[in-house]
């Protein structure tokens, strides 16, 4: 291999993207774009949960149930209603996700110590979120149950039963249970896989359709030196969105950062490498931008953002998508940016991840160097 001619790859596809301006502002641009408007746009958060109350009781018992929701931030009371038809009615709008509805007698029940109803009311379309909410509801009123059973035995003379277990809760790592804290790292991931492999992607189907391949062809220029050579001008603006993405994670979003920041780089570098490579394998078999382009984006944007954990939790898809998710090198990265970014850790961990994409790179670039043949095909 000849550092001369790997040296005038590079310095020629650098003049190509500088001189390409609208081409580099987009590269720059689309995954600051991009992760702003994922990272304010998606979240897993559920708060603020319109809520309608039909209190059909009317004491101070149920105001004082009513009470512990207005009082969560996981609720917002929007209206109080008369009747089931107006429920349904806000319900099938999308006014509301949550009913509140609390039976004549509740109050006398709660009193004597017998069993209380409160009957809720959830729109199950978004399963989810219904789920969630539904779990929220189901604690504050557990839990207003045990003080008022306390409280009732206390008033006819009894002693307020112990708790057998006091359970005291520690959230590590991130303790406001921010969704946004673990999306914005997995937003960095697949948004640097759709890029890279875009960027390097169109590099050879364009020098066919430009007719300058013939030229590079009849250079003694080897294949593994003009793959390196073009993977090093795309790895250098690939790094600058890197860098771009996680200064907007750290200071606009307001991420933690306590890992090591040389290994971030060294992961950065392997993941870049091997999301490059990919693109010049794309390219290498393609003969015309588009082509070019839909490969691209179906073997980037798909598999980054469904396999790899970002949004969808692996474990609970079905055995042979998890399978597969095994060759999605985003999968990798999305857990090293997660535990440098929120638990600190570095190469004893994630020791598997550095391997397996280090082992991704080396396969992709020897698959591109050999699918690069210096002939016309």
């Amino acid at each position: 291999m000849s550092f001369r001619r790997l040296k005038a790859i590079a310095k020629k596809e650098l003049l190509h993207i500088v001189r390409d301006v609208r081409s580099l502002s987009l590269a720059l641009a689309l995954p600051l774009v991009m992760l702003l408007l994922f990272g304010y746009a998606l979240t897993l958060d559920v708060d603020r949960i319109q809520t309608d109350v039909y209190d059909q009781d009317h004491t101070p018992e149920s105001r004082a149930l009513l009470d512990q929701f207005r009082s969560s931030q996981y609720f917002e009371i929007r209206s109080y209603v008369t009747n089931y038809k107006t429920i349904e009615k806000d319900i099938d709008r999308n006014d509301i996700l949550l009913s509140i509805v609390i039976p004549k007698n509740y109050s006398r029940h709660l009193l004597a110590g017998e069993e209380a109803d409160v009957q809720l009311l959830l729109d199950g379309s978004d399963s989810n979120t219904a789920s969630i909410a539904l779990g929220y509801a189901d604690a504050i009123i557990q839990v207003y149950a045990a003080r008022m059973r306390a409280d009732a035995q206390i008033r006819r003379g009894g002693q307020a039963p112990a708790n057998p277990v006091d359970a005291r809760i520690r959230v590590m790592y991130n303790s406001d249970l921010k969704s946004r804290n673990f999306i914005v790292p997995g937003l960095i991931a697949v948004t640097m896989m759709i890029i890279s492999s875009l960027l390097s992607s169109l590099t050879i189907a364009r020098e066919w359709e430009n007719g300058t391949m013939e030229q590079l062809l009849s250079t003694p220029v080897r294949p593994r030196e003009l793959v390196l050579g073009k993977l090093t001008a795309y790895f250098l603006l690939g790094m600058a969105d890197m860098v771009i993405c996680t200064v907007v994670g750290i200071f606009i979003f307001d991420v933690p950062f306590r890992g090591n920041v040389l290994f971030l780089f060294f992961a950065c570098c392997l993941f870049l490498f091997g999301a490059l490579s990919w693109g010049i394998y794309i390219s290498a078999t393609s003969r015309t931008q588009l082509q070019a382009y839909q490969m691209g984006i179906l073997s980037s944007f798909l598999p980054g953002y469904m396999l790899s954990g970002f949004v969808y939790a692996i474990r609970e898809m079905p055995k042979v998508i998890q399978a597969i998710s095994y060759i999605v090198p985003a999968r990798y990265f999305v857990s090293i940016l997660n535990g440098v970014f929120l638990k600190g850790v570095g190469f004893q961990v994630l020791w598997v991840e550095i391997a397996m994409l280090a082992g991704y790179a080396v396969l992709v670039f020897a698959a591109a160097s050999r699918r690069m043949r210096l002939k016309v095909a």
